[in-house]
């Protein structure tokens, strides 16, 4: 049987020496470029990288070198990156001069591709970051939501549903991102009015998948302190919005407040182990 051309094939199209690997693009054979003089992939659609497992990747690198080449393209006298940036930032944590990696002329659609493909394969992107990837595809390469399924080996459902969370409020959009709620939370939310309203509700009652369903058709009312409206929508108690709001400049953290006739509880939301440990020496009285 015939294998496949092109990006189907997965991670083993971008890594081949074959120069027939992906449409668009031809491979220049591996060689060591200096670290210097290679850049990021502006389009790149991770945004973030975990400061903890880049450390391990460092140390590894450090121990053992750069198994596996990067993947980049020539730009002027630079190389851009197509694949591989987590192994390029973790090169220049372990302060390597020069690292391997695979050149390939490539055009600006086969990189977005291949980056796309490599994340999605590897996981590597969090829900917001591979719905604007598959956004960034329709809009400048003009693919429909099947081709884009067929790219990346996912369901058109998949595709069409993350895309679907572009249309969120940024405020929701950031707690899908901080994981404050999930990706049922966030697509139930999906074309409420007063999502951004809901979705504290949601964080203060640690509401489920289900609840918040319930919670968005009007059908369950809020246990803490943040009251729903009678079209189903959430009301923030002024008093406590106002306490989030100084607290969460204080500390410079996400803060949400609940509060009920039986008490209620203080949630602070850290993104790095950085803060967690600013967290950790205030809560002791450390002196930071």
């Amino acid at each position: 049987m015939a294998r496949p051309s092109g990006l189907g094939r997965g991670l083993s199209a971008l890594l081949e020496d074959s120069p027939t690997a992906a449409s668009g693009s031809s491979d220049k054979g591996i060689r060591t470029i200096a670290v210097d003089k290679i850049g990021p992939n502006p389009d790149q659609p991770r945004r973030t990288f975990d400061q903890e497992s880049l450390g391990e990747l460092a140390a590894s690198i450090s121990e053992r070198g750069v198994l596996q080449p990067i993947l980049v393209r020539p730009v002027g006298d630079r190389f851009q990156i197509i694949a591989g940036e987590r192994r390029w930032r973790a090169s220049q944590m372990a302060q390597l001069h020069e690292i391997p990696a695979i050149v390939r002329d490539s055009d600006d659609a086969a990189v977005a591709e291949m980056a796309i493909v490599e994340n999605v394969q590897r996981e590597d992107l969090n829900a917001l970051e591979e719905a604007r990837a598959y956004a960034a595809l329709a809009e400048n390469f003009e693919y429909s939501q099947g081709d884009i399924a067929k790219k990346v080996g996912k369901s058109r459902s998949h595709v069409a549903n993350l895309v679907r969370l572009l249309d969120l409020p940024e405020h929701v959009q950031q707690a899908l991102m901080e994981g404050f709620i999930s990706m049922g939370h966030a697509r139930a939310l999906i074309g409420h009015p007063d999502a951004s309203k809901l979705v504290d509700v949601v964080i203060g009652d640690e509401l489920s998948v289900r609840d918040t369903e319930a919670l968005v058709r009007g059908d369950r009312a809020p246990k803490s302190g943040k009251a729903a409206t009678p079209g189903g929508g959430g009301q923030t108690n002024p008093d406590i919005a106002a306490l989030e709001r100084q607290l969460g400049d204080l500390l410079g953290l996400k803060v949400s407040v609940s509060h009920g006739a039986n008490g209620g509880k203080v949630q602070l939301g850290y993104r790095t182990l950085d803060q967690l440990d600013m967290i950790c020496q205030r809560l002791s009285g450390e002196a930071i």
